[in-house]
C-alpha cells in the first residue's frame, strides 16, 4: 500500500500481552481519543499465537467493538508482541561487517536465541559507532507468531502497520513523559517476566528476570495462607508501605524483590563496563501490568540508591470528557500509551 495512505490515517496502539489486550488512541496534541482492555485466558491466547488466529481475532473484535471508551481514529494499528515471544538484545559487531550487517546480526543472534534465524523476523538499529565496533540493538520474534498476529488483526478489520517489542514502546513513553533524556533503567514488570533496559537516548542494554506480578501474588498467598484473590488485593491495596499488614507482605515479597534488585544491579554494571562513568544511571522508572504495588518505588530507591518511581504519564494526557482508567489499572496501559505515541513517520525510517 502506498505510504501516502498511511500518512493520511493516524494509527492507534494495541498491546498483546500474556494476560490481556490493551488499546490506546492518542492524537498529536496528547488528547486521548479512546482506550480499552480485555483480559484473556493465557493458555488460549498462547494456543492461538502458536497455531490459529481465530481466538485472537475474536478477542480483538470484542475489544474494539465492545470495550472502547471513546473512539478509534482509523483502522491502522501499531502492535506490540508478547514479551515471552520477543528477543531484544544489544550486540557488538565489528565495523568491518557493516557492508553485510544483517548477516552479522543473524550470526550473533544464533548465539543468544534458541530458534533458527530462518524462523525469526529480525530487525536491528545502529545505536552507536566506535572506531572498531558498532553497537546494535536487535529485535526478533518468531515468524509464525508475527504472521498469526498480522492475520488475526486483518481478520478483525484492522490494518497492522508495525509490530515492535514492548520495551521499544515503553522507551518512547519514558522519553516523552518521564525525563527520558536522563540515563534511565526501565523495569518492566509483566505477569511472569520482568524486562530490564537501559535507556540513554535509545535502548543501550537489555536484561531480565524470571519473575513478575503473578510471582508476587503467589508469594503473598503462600506466606499469608490466603486465596489468590485476597493476595492480589493485598498486593495492590496495601503493598510495601509502612504498617503491620504491610510488614508481612514485605517479608513474603523480599526474596523476589531482592532477586529483581540483583538483576537490575547486574544490568547496570554491564552497562557501566561498556560505556564507562560518562553516562551514569540517574533514575529508575517502573512500568508494566505487575508494577502496581504501593511502595515498590521506595523499596527500589532504598535498595539501589537511585530515585525510583512508577511511570505516571497521565498528567500529560488529556482525557477530555472520557473517564480515565481506575488508578490501580493505569499501569496496565503504559505499553499501549507508548505505542499510541508513535509518530507514523517513524515507520518509514
Amino acid at each position: 500500500m502506498p505510504k501516502l495512505l498511511y500518512r493520511d490515517k493516524p494509527a492507534f496502539g494495541i498491546e498483546i500481552s500474556q494476560t490481556g489486550l490493551r488499546v490506546m488512541a492518542i492524537n498529536n496534541k496528547r488528547k486521548v481519543l479512546g482506550y480499552g482492555s480485555i483480559e484473556v485466558d493465557p493458555a488460549r491466547l498462547e494456543e492461538s499465537l502458536q497455531h490459529s488466529p481465530d481466538f485472537l481475532t475474536r478477542t480483538i473484535q470484542s475489544l474494539i467493538h465492545d470495550r472502547i471508551n471513546g473512539r478509534l481514529p482509523s483502522n491502522h494499528v501499531v502492535l506490540s508482541a508478547p514479551t515471552s515471544h520477543t528477543f531484544t538484545r544489544s550486540l557488538n559487531v565489528p565495523i568491518s561487517a557493516a557492508k553485510n550487517l544483517l548477516d552479522a546480526v543473524k550470526l550473533e543472534a544464533e548465539q543468544y536465541i534458541p530458534i533458527p534465524t530462518d524462523d525469526l523476523s529480525i530487525d536491528y538499529q545502529i545505536i552507536d559507532r566506535g572506531p572498531e565496533m558498532l553497537d546494535i540493538l536487535m529485535s526478533a520474534t518468531p515468524k509464525n507468531i508475527t504472521n498469526i498476529m498480522v492475520e488475526a488483526t486483518r481478520n478483525a478489520g484492522l490494518w497492522p502497520v508495525l509490530i515492535e517489542p514492548s520495551v521499544s514502546s515503553v522507551a518512547r513513553l519514558i522519553t516523552e513523559t518521564e525525563h527520558g533524556d536522563f540515563p534511565t533503567i526501565i523495569v518492566d514488570i509483566g505477569a511472569s517476566v520482568t524486562e530490564l533496559a537501559i535507556l540513554n537516548k535509545t535502548i543501550r542494554v537489555t536484561g531480565g528476570a524470571s519473575l513478575g506480578g503473578n510471582t508476587f501474588t503467589l508469594a503473598i498467598a503462600k506466606h499469608l495462607k490466603v486465596t489468590l484473590e485476597e493476595a492480589h488485593r493485598l498486593k495492590t491495596h496495601d503493598g510495601l508501605n509502612a504498617g503491620p499488614r504491610q510488614t508481612k507482605i514485605r517479608t513474603s515479597l523480599e526474596p523476589h524483590l531482592d532477586l529483581m534488585v540483583s538483576e537490575i544491579q547486574k544490568t547496570i554494571r554491564y552497562y557501566a563496563e561498556r560505556v564507562g562513568e560518562a553516562a551514569k544511571i540517574e533514575q529508575v522508572v517502573i512500568v508494566g501490568a505487575g508494577a502496581y504495588v504501593p511502595g515498590i518505588g521506595d523499596y527500589l530507591t532504598e535498595a539501589l540508591m537511585l530515585p525510583a518511581r512508577v511511570a505516571n504519564p497521565w498528567n500529560l494526557l488529556d482525557f477530555g470528557k472520557l473517564t480515565p482508567p481506575p488508578r490501580q489499572l493505569r499501569v496496565r496501559y503504559l505499553t499501549a500509551v507508548g505505542l499510541a505515541m508513535m509518530d507514523t513517520k517513524e515507520i518509514w525510517q
